[in-house]
């Protein structure tokens, strides 16, 4: 049963009080920043790059990224809506009635983890060696099982799975726990088998699909 805020639920929350719309556009500009420095590294190491670009080669290329930025901030509220959504009907179907407002608000926040990987790609690649391919730094995925494996090794139905079983998916379920503990009032280990129904299981579920109807 749900029971008054714990001292850390209490300290969480106290934190969460900002406004969630300045968040979400610094949000959106940070990935946007990041992956236009990144696909610009990646032009860079496309062989004989400038000649391509020149004779208008690279136009599929400039027009992907340019709709990659455009939807970037319609990506990340269908991402939150759907996170909230597993969270709240999850929750519901346990007993625990907790506010959509509020997990969609958390999901936003607990997105700012899924920085950290494209930074790192970023900051890896900032100087590259001349042997580096432009494959090589979109397929560069850190602190996953795909970059413990190496891209090489694996077969390509594999390789988006392994991307996301990384460190940060795994600090970004442990956040959660936090989170729903924070806005249910529930216990931590009341919130832990939430976080699995709601986040781990579909993801799996979802990689387990994925490879399986990968051609």
């Amino acid at each position: 049963m749900a029971t008054a805020p714990s001292p850390l639920a209490r300290k969480i929350s106290d934190a969460l009080e900002f406004d969630k719309r300045i968040f979400f556009v610094f949000l959106v500009l940070t990935f946007l920043v990041i992956r236009y420095l990144t696909n610009t590294l990646v032009l860079e190491a496309i062989p004989d790059s400038e000649r391509l670009e020149a004779q208008g080669d690279l136009l599929f290329f400039h027009i992907f990224n340019t709709l990659n930025y455009l939807w970037t901030p319609f990506a990340l509220l269908w991402k939150f809506t759907v996170i909230a959504f597993l969270f709240w009907s999850i929750g519901l179907t346990i007993g625990y009635k907790v506010n959509f407002r509020a997990l969609w608000q958390f999901a936003l926040v607990a997105e700012l983890i899924f920085i950290f990987p494209e930074l790192l790609r970023l900051l890896w690649y900032m100087n590259p060696s001349g042997t580096v391919s432009y494959l090589e730094i979109q397929n560069f995925e850190p602190l996953s099982a795909l970059w413990v494996l190496g891209p090489e090794n694996v077969p390509e139905k594999y390789h988006y799975p392994l991307s996301l079983l990384n460190l940060f998916e795994l600090v970004y379920g442990i956040v959660w726990v936090l989170g729903f503990h924070t806005i249910s009032r529930r216990s931590i280990q009341e919130s832990i088998p939430v976080v699995l129904l709601s986040y781990f299981l579909p993801l799996l579920l979802w990689l387990a699909f994925y490879a399986a109807s990968f051609r």
